[in-house]
């Protein structure tokens, strides 16, 4: 059951959000136990973001939301892979990415938590 919503400091045409949402789909497998079959993602572009203290480079804000523990090598690896996909895709450079991680036991789907 992951989650990843990401805050974009640029424009995303369709077909840049259909590539991101195929290579993240790909990517979440790294995290064990994960696949495209339940990864949910949203995308929020023209997204008001600052780093440093101004906005003149595309940057991004990533949260990757997961049900179960943590997994500090899974997600540096994951990290890696993101950072590289919004790179290809939308040409945001790494060090003008942040990703957040959060674990939860309590995951609610279908009227009830699993």
């Amino acid at each position: 059951m992951p989650f990843i919503n990401s805050k974009i400091s640029v424009t995303v045409t369709p077909e840049q959000e259909v590539e991101l949402k195929r290579r993240l789909g790909e990517a979440i497998t790294i995290i064990p136990g994960k696949s495209e079959n339940w990864l949910m993602t949203g995308f929020e572009d023209g997204y008001h973001l600052y780093f440093r203290g101004g906005n003149s480079e595309p940057m991004a804000f990533v949260e990757v939301s997961v049900f179960g523990g943590e997994d500090s090598q899974a997600f540096s690896q994951l990290t890696g892979e993101i950072t590289k996909i919004f790179g290809d895709v939308l040409g945001i450079a790494a060090d003008h990415i942040y990703v957040k991680y959060a674990a939860t036991s309590n995951w609610g789907w279908n009227g009830s938590n699993f």
